[in-house]
């Protein structure tokens, strides 16, 4: 009889765990689907990027409510080709590159 009791219990304590997560890492998705779209327009006219098979790899990081910073690598294999930064502000939907 426990174990039907936990088994009916045990999706309740699982569902409000997942739905706190989109409100948790909000700025960070903002952030990397502003670049993603900013960056694949720079991509689509590069035709070297089509002929070397690179792929990119994204990383966010919050820094504050309005603002997350996002790395972009890209890799052929496991060789770095390329490495660029982006100052995200997710209030004002504004995508700055940072230069090294």
């Amino acid at each position: 009889m426990k174990k039907f009791i936990y088994l009916i219990l045990f999706p309740f304590l699982i569902v409000p765990l997942g739905t706190y997560a989109n409100e948790n890492f909000s700025v960070e998705i903002e952030a990397l689907t502003l670049v993603m779209e900013k960056y694949k327009e720079e991509t689509q006219s590069n035709i070297e990027l089509k002929t070397n098979n690179k792929k990119p790899t994204y990383l966010a990081l919050k820094q504050d409510e309005c603002n997350a910073t996002v790395k972009v690598t890209e890799k052929t294999g496991l060789e770095v080709v390329n490495i660029e930064s982006f100052d995200v502000n997710v209030c004002k939907r504004e995508v700055y590159k940072v230069i090294n």
